[in-house]
């Protein structure tokens, strides 16, 4: 018989009592809201204080998804969402593997641009964008000035949809870059430096050893960066309130999902405090990441069997 380290009788009782207290922060804290977000997406809850709460049923998803220019506007939302996680994940996945390449190298000084490159990610979305705000002001702000310098001009984050919502992107990018850089650093730093010996001493250049050696190794971090910046990206919202604001051709899903739940002015336009539907639309987000990172993080699990057994 297999000996049971807690003992018997009370004692078998330990490892569940050390459970315990993680279980119910995390019912609390994750799934309990959850939960109230599911049941709320089946009513016309406005979140104002006193005000009366009623069972709808699905009405708040029929008309998130079939109703009238509301759901065609959804949709436009939809579409952004994909083309801003898909420019955000292939952008930053690359530069941020460029990046780990090379402050990885054993050179003087290599912590500091490890240092600058991070700093960003712990200043957190509201700093962010007012930093990003101030540099790209068309109206004297750096950015602007240089350009003046050469003759171009640009609304920046005041142009047109698309402009906008390129700066955002490269904001966005900018402020997770240093994330994505260190994961990539820990994982190269797990690779044996015997390996790069070898395969110098077999005589094998640069791009050959970065495709035999370097890349296979890389994959558990490979497929953590790639889920982290897909579901990220298919979440972000911050940034577009900070930098854009409520405006017609940006809004992204998570944007939307703030905006309906809490009220969002943008001019003399204000969204009501839609609490249930803004539920539901975030229940539509949740199957739209699910849709996306299961697949993603099966086709990523077989390719790491593949490569690594």
């Amino acid at each position: 018989m297999t000996n049971y380290h807690f003992g018997r009788g009370r004692a078998r009782l330990a490892p569940y009592l050390l459970l315990l207290p993680g279980f119910l922060f995390y019912v609390i804290i994750m799934l309990g809201p959850s939960v109230a977000t599911s049941v709320y997406s089946f009513t016309d809850a406005s979140g104002i204080k006193g005000a009366a709460v009623h069972w709808v049923g699905l009405q708040n998803y029929r008309e998130f998804l079939f109703m009238g220019q509301a759901s065609l506007d959804n949709y436009a939302a939809l579409v952004r969402t994909l083309i801003f996680c898909f420019c955000v994940t292939t952008i930053q996945f690359t530069l941020g593997l460029v990046l780990a390449l090379l402050v990885n190298q054993r050179l003087r000084g290599v912590n500091i641009f490890r240092t600058i490159f991070f700093m960003p990610v712990i200043l957190g979305a509201v700093i962010q964008g007012l930093i990003w705000s101030l540099f790209l002001y068309p109206l004297g702000g750096p950015l602007a000035s240089l350009l003046g310098m050469f003759g171009i001009h640009s609304e920046f984050l005041g142009g047109q949809p698309a402009e906008a919502m390129a700066w955002v992107i490269v904001v966005q990018i900018w402020a997770n870059l240093g994330t994505t850089m260190m994961i990539f650093i820990a994982g190269l730093q797990t690779i044996p430096g015997e390996l790069y010996e070898v395969v110098r001493i077999d005589g094998a250049n640069g791009w050959q050893t970065f495709k035999n050696v370097t890349w296979p190794l890389l994959t558990s971090s490979v497929n953590t960066n790639l889920l982290l910046n897909i579901i990220g990206s298919l979440q972000a919202w911050q940034l577009f309130l900070v930098l854009l604001g409520y405006r017609n051709g940006t809004q992204v899903l998570g944007y939307l999902i703030f905006a309906q739940g809490f009220g969002q002015t943008s001019g003399s336009v204000t969204s009501a405090f839609r609490q249930g539907y803004a539920a539901s639309a975030s229940i539509v987000l949740f199957f739209l990441v699910l849709i996306i990172g299961l697949p993603t993080q099966y086709l990523l699990r077989r390719r790491e069997e593949r490569i690594l057994g």
